[in-house]
């Protein structure tokens, strides 16, 4: 749900302005109506704008309600310096909405005003249409989903656990730029509280845990060395011990090292990361916390985006392979995966009992459970922040996650790492294009179309747009 502020501007005539304030007020009614139809808040200012001093005072006043996005409503045509006054006095992201009555001509309103900001290079978002027209009610929530992800990312803060993993350089970022440009502070946490925190886990919770999992799970299969009930019980430990940081340091996302220290000393991170990107884990419902594997810290933004975007869980994964045969791509990532896209499901045991808990592979000496599973199928969303000489581009496309018969499933995955959970994508553009200019190794999701939204949050954060196939 976002919070939207609503400005309803209108002629700076005084005699023109009586004759159109009930239009104006019944327009804005039914945008309120529609916003709040769809699950918003809404905060109407007190005044139509008629006025110059109107035009920054109730901007102020709309801004001081800390509003996501403030939408300027040209219903009639509207004085252009209104707009300008008002976006002056506007701090977050703007939303310019125009109707197409030729009598009251809200859309030249909107253009002249629009052209005002082009000029001054402040970035706003346009909208136009009956609100009657799904097309143009979509036009609408979709710029408003887009603000509030914009919104809720500045302010908060990442935690890295962690430094740079295994000489990885697009796992890490300029903590100024991202301070300048998202409004997102970087928090440096040491490894090392895990393994400290971790000895000190409430063994009770941590036995129950063990016992959920195995009782829920297609199988925790236990081999006497890299999986055996104590690692599995330092794997859960390690997930307590984060989420110990995460309420102490007030963490809103986060990326956990973990190679190679912990994966060969201590245990792999894969329960820990799995369910705390799952809307849920043995104790119940619970907000999902984006925590990026291998501290990649433009993977963990890019999935904090998608997540304030969708609400959903975001998938983090390896590009590990092509089958060139079958056109897909196979996405995956030690036990990174949350366990929700084993079914996608609401209801825990029924993705939980499409997941097995596999021993490590010979990566990670220090053992411990794979959290593994095929990701059910269906139509997503994929993207990732990359930067190119510097400045933040963000690769965009389409595409599906697909499934077979038990057998060439079983085929496809023991070509890589079987421990491992995958997911099997089809994705809308070249293999060759894919290869050519994508920016880094991992690669993320979310279920749905959400490219016009992305490429309004790009707009907004000043990202460049970098789309793939039909996203582009």
């Amino acid at each position: 749900m976002a919070r939207i502020g609503l400005l309803s501007l209108s002629d700076g005539r005084d005699f023109v302005h009586r004759d159109v304030t009930d239009h104006i007020a019944r327009a804005g009614q039914e945008l309120a109506a529609m916003l709040r139809e769809a699950g918003h808040e809404v905060v109407q200012a007190p005044e139509q704008v008629c006025s110059n001093e109107l035009a920054t005072s109730q901007a102020r006043w709309l801004a001081d309600r800390h509003v996501d996005l403030t939408i300027f409503h040209h219903s009639v045509w509207t004085f252009p310096h209104f707009t300008m006054l008002a976006a002056d006095a506007t701090p977050g992201p703007l939303l310019l909405l125009g109707n197409l009555d030729p009598k009251f001509p809200g859309m030249v309103g909107l253009l002249a005003g629009a052209g005002g900001l082009d000029q001054i290079g402040r970035v706003h978002s346009r909208a136009w249409g009956d609100l009657s027209d799904p097309q143009v009610k979509e036009r609408i929530l979709t710029q408003v989903r887009a603000a509030a992800a914009v919104t809720g990312l500045r302010g908060s803060t990442f935690g890295r656990i962690g430094g740079r993993p295994m000489g990885m350089y697009t796992a890490v970022a300029n903590t100024d730029q991202w301070m300048r440009q998202f409004g997102v502070d970087v928090e440096e946490i040491d490894q090392w509280e895990i393994v400290r925190r971790a000895e000190h886990a409430d063994a009770s919770r941590v036995r129950a845990a063990r016992a959920w999992l195995e009782k829920h799970a297609a199988g925790v299969h236990y081999d006497g060395d890299r999986l055996t009930p104590e690692l599995l019980e330092r794997q859960i430990r390690a997930y307590y011990a984060v989420r110990e940081l995460i309420e102490e340091w007030h963490l809103d996302f986060s990326g956990i090292k973990g190679q190679p220290e912990l994966t060969t000393h201590f245990c792999t991170m894969d329960v820990a990361e799995a369910f705390l990107n799952d809307p849920y884990d043995w104790e119940g419902p619970k907000e999902t916390h984006v925590t990026a594997t291998e501290a990649d810290m433009d993977g963990a933004l890019t999935m904090q985006l998608l997540k304030l975007l969708t609400g959903d869980p975001v998938l983090f994964a390896d590009v590990r392979h092509y089958h060139a045969d079958r056109g897909i791509w196979d996405l995956a990532n030690s036990g990174q995966h949350a366990t929700w896209y084993a079914a996608r499901s609401a209801d825990p045991a029924e993705n939980l009992r499409r997941v097995s808990f596999l021993p490590e592979v010979f990566y990670f000496p220090a053992g411990g459970a794979s959290v593994q599973h095929l990701a059910a199928p269906g139509d997503l969303t994929f993207a990732r922040l990359t930067r190119l000489d510097g400045r933040y581009r963000m690769h965009v496309m389409r595409g599906s996650f697909e499934t077979y018969d038990e057998e060439t499933n079983e085929r496809l995955m023991r070509a890589s790492d079987r421990e491992w959970p995958h997911a099997f994508a089809r994705l809308d553009t070249p293999a060759e294009e894919f290869l050519g200019r994508f920016g880094s190794n991992h690669i993320h999701a979310v279920p749905g179309d959400h490219v016009e939204a992305l490429r309004a949050v790009c707009r907004e954060l000043g990202v460049v747009y970098d789309g793939f196939g039909s996203a582009a």
